[in-house]
């Protein structure tokens, strides 16, 4: 696909959103909700979606819902350098197919690292489930308010 498009409502996303796939949830607000990401390019890698918007990317997105996912990110970026203790964070946004865009619903990924150690590929292997719940329940408990 590339930067323009129709926004699918059937996205997995949007699916996870509404409660029809599960997830390693880490925070959830009245606008977005943060979660484990299942396919992984390290520990604690964590994705931030908005819930109501149909934006595609970051070129579809009002600049409220912008607003919300942006404060979103921050507080999980926050959470995950408390629990986790990386070196670094990379925080990442992709728009369109030649960016590495696949799932076409906004949303940004956290990514904790560590020096010496390269990060996976994504979307190459998923991680293990309760794993992904632990993590979640470590980040998670260091969320401010």
């Amino acid at each position: 696909m590339d930067l323009d498009g129709v926004y699918d409502p059937e996205n997995i996303f949007a699916k996870i959103v509404r409660g029809e796939i599960p997830c390693a949830k880490i925070f959830e607000d009245a606008e977005t909700m943060a979660f484990m990401d299942a396919f992984p390019q390290g520990p604690g890698h964590s994705l931030v979606v908005h819930k109501h918007s149909r934006a595609r990317n970051l070129l579809d997105a009002e600049s409220g819902d912008l607003a919300a996912i942006i404060a979103t990110v921050q507080k999980v970026t926050r959470a995950v350098r408390a629990a986790l203790n990386p070196d670094g964070i990379t925080v990442m946004q992709f728009n369109g197919a030649a960016a590495g865009q696949t799932i076409y619903h906004l949303h940004f990924h956290i990514i904790p690292r560590w020096s010496g150690r390269a990060l996976g590929r994504h979307a190459e292997e998923p991680s293990n489930p309760d794993q992904r719940a632990d993590l979640a329940k470590r980040i998670a408990a260091r969320i401010e308010p």
